[in-house]
């Protein structure tokens, strides 16, 4: 029989091999499944998708360690891909780090980024940002190296530099830290955030050593990359944080007020299109794998325990 390779190699391998992997991201186990189900190799946990669909926050830090943790705990134990999680700031010191580093790794997740900015943080899409020391954020990284050495050494630490867009940052200044953080930290991945042209991202990428995670952000970058320019430019991923989101939150605005004005008009014509889609349509049972249950019933109970599905109403595994 192989050797299953654990998670977090999986997600140190998918950063270090040439060839560009998709980083589909999102905020819960539903997502991750169909992500996974759709072919994805990992699945990424975005801070700020998770303030908004478990606080009803922006993504300004108002998540604590525990918020994240325990998110991602329920989503590596959904799906058998990699997971890869923010931890913002990392939630505190270079002494805390060091705990949110344990945290992640007893949780099974693969890996985490952990950025420059001073804390409570914004988003990297938001204005008003601005960052530690760069000797701050060093210490940081090497606690969090150390952590991970001790448990986990293929756990991925990820820097994530948030310069460009803070109080007097510049470009310059971005591609100088996450040097920085790579040289004398020695993190697995480094994540220049807030790039703001096609060129810088491809600079950046040629100038910052080892895997490069820049995220490139549509509403700012126009026209916008393909995966295979994006793999020729040295992205070691395709980072879409709200890969399995965007979409759903979207037709969810756009359904309820159709629902509104119309009733139940619109829910005839949702299920309507559901069944013609090319992919089947999808539903929590189907995703879940609900067949699954009635196979460990079968497996587990003894034969007067187990239920009539024959004999009752509703969904039935199939």
């Amino acid at each position: 029989m192989a050797e299953i390779k654990r998670k977090t190699t999986q997600l140190k391998e998918l950063f270090e091999r040439p060839d560009i992997f998709v980083l589909a991201g999102g905020t819960n186990p539903l997502f991750a499944q169909m992500a996974e189900i759709a072919g994805f190799e990992a699945f990424y946990m975005s801070g700020g998708n998770t303030s908004a669909h478990l606080l009803g926050w922006p993504d300004v830090g108002v998540t604590t360690l525990r918020d994240m943790v325990d998110n991602a705990r329920r989503i590596v134990m959904a799906v058998n891909i990699p997971v890869f999680s923010d931890a913002d700031t990392g939630y505190g010191n270079a002494v805390q780090v060091y705990r949110t580093v344990q945290e992640f790794i007893a949780a099974g997740v693969a890996g985490i980024h952990i950025e420059d900015q001073e804390s409570p943080k914004k988003s990297g899409s938001m204005a008003g940002r601005r960052c530690i020391s760069v000797e701050e954020m060093v210490g940081k990284l090497r606690a969090a190296m150390d952590a991970k050495r001790e448990m986990d050494a293929d756990f991925v630490i990820c820097a994530r530099c948030d310069f460009r867009g803070a109080e007097g940052g510049s470009f310059a200044g971005v591609v100088e830290r996450c040097v920085i953080y790579k040289e004398e930290a020695g993190v697995d991945v480094v994540f220049p955030e807030g790039l703001q042209t096609w060129e810088e991202v491809q600079e950046a990428c040629q100038r910052i050593p080892g895997p490069v995670l820049p995220l490139l952000h549509p509403t700012v970058i126009d026209p916008f990359p393909t995966l295979e320019q994006q793999e020729a430019a040295g992205c070691a991923a395709a980072f879409f944080p709200s890969l399995t989101t965007m979409a759903a939150l979207q037709a969810s605005w756009d359904f309820l007020h159709d629902f509104k004005a119309r009733g139940t008009l619109a829910l005839d014509e949702f299920r309507a299109q559901a069944a013609q889609s090319k992919w089947g349509e999808v539903t929590n049972n189907r995703v879940t794998n609900l067949r699954r249950i009635r196979e460990m019933e079968e497996h587990y109970l003894p034969q007067e325990l187990q239920r009539d599905y024959e004999g009752t109403l509703g969904i039935r595994p199939q």
